[in-house]
């Protein structure tokens, strides 16, 4: 069974393909579940209308998937609460210029 850290650190891999910041960093993952091998991520986008956002939702779901054999990647997208600027680490300000 994989652990929230590692769901995390996978997450950590999935770049955005504009502004390549990590989907951790830029605060668009609300939340993560894990129950018997399926791991639930509610992800939201920078804007409703976000171009990459079938690419992140793909890309994550393969990061998670391949935590460990038989994991399972469930990854819904929300738009509540909107994403805003301040949902972003200090990383990700500091990359993209942010203060």
């Amino acid at each position: 069974m994989v652990t929230h850290e590692q769901v995390i650190d996978a997450l950590k891999e999935v770049l955005d393909p504009e502004l390549f910041v990590n989907v951790v960093d830029l605060g668009l993952i609300y939340q993560v579940d894990i129950q018997e091998g399926v791991v639930s991520v509610d992800m939201g986008m920078t804007s409703p209308a976000c171009p990459a956002g079938p690419q992140l939702v793909a890309q994550s779901t393969k990061a998670i998937e391949s935590l460990a054999e038989g994991t399972k990647a469930n990854i819904k997208i929300v738009l509540t609460p909107p994403w805003t600027p301040d949902r972003m680490s200090e990383a990700a300000r500091d990359q993209l210029g942010i203060f």
